[in-house]
């Protein structure tokens, strides 16, 4: 198997790329800077770097580097500043998703491809009932206008949720859903949900990356594990 991942540089990203390397999964990363990976993971046989911006690639681009690929995994995301917040691309997150949903739906595969969204507690299911508190549905409304991260993440998930049924012969999804992330790197015992446990404002609970990292290369060596979760949006929680 021969995953594209992108965010690889990133908090989540580079822990997703150990567990992949772990379960010999080949790995193509695609990076602005080359210097932002580890020496040892570059040097790996099995990992595959492209340098360039990935807002910026072209779905004919994204098709070529999808060519052997069986798995995407995103964990693109927004730096913590003031431009990454406010800054362009806003879209970021879900305009890249959708090319490479386009990229993938313009060179078939022998099997759908298999997407991995790294999105947010704080993203609502459209499609399944969730109990949530009037403070967070006001809170979250004002969040949705002033914080276009969260617009996007929203934007990204839901443009899943919507694919077309053309789309859906192409491309099987899961969108995995942690709740306030925590730095540590190891995987732990950790509690999957089909819809949020706890008001991600208010009662919000903790979710290392090390656990969102082994669930989602989980997902993709486990046929039991996403049949269970593929077209749903599992929320974890450290256990």
């Amino acid at each position: 198997m021969k995953v594209l991942l992108l965010g690889a540089t990133g908090a989540t990203g580079r822990l997703v790329a150990q567990q992949l390397l772990e379960r010999n999964i080949r790995v193509s990363v695609i990076v602005r800077a080359i210097e932002r990976l580890d020496a040892s993971f570059t040097r790996d046989k099995r990992v595959t770097v492209i340098c360039a911006d990935v807002f910026d690639l072209s779905v004919q681009q994204l098709t070529h580097h999808l060519v052997d690929c069986e798995a995407v995994i995103s964990c693109l995301g927004h730096n913590l500043s003031w431009q990454g917040v406010f800054g362009q691309p806003r879209n970021l997150v879900s305009g890249v998703l959708e090319r490479v949903c386009l990229a993938i739906q313009t060179n078939p595969h022998s099997s759908p491809v298999k997407v991995i969204l790294m999105s947010s507690s704080g993203v609502q299911n459209k499609q399944k009932e969730q109990r949530t508190s009037w403070h967070y549905a006001i809170v979250n409304t004002i969040l949705r206008v002033a914080i276009p991260p969260h617009r996007d993440n929203e934007t990204a998930a839901w443009y899943l949720q919507n694919l077309s049924q053309s789309a859906k012969l192409a491309i099987e999804w899961v969108a995995v859903r942690p709740d306030t992330l925590t730095q540590h790197p190891t995987p732990t015992e950790y509690q999957l949900h089909r819809s949020v446990q706890f008001d991600p404002i208010f009662d919000a609970q903790q979710t290392s990356r090390g656990n969102v990292a082994h669930f989602m290369a989980e997902l993709l060596t486990n046929a039991s594990l996403w049949q269970h979760w593929k077209s749903h949006m599992p929320v974890i929680y450290n256990k």
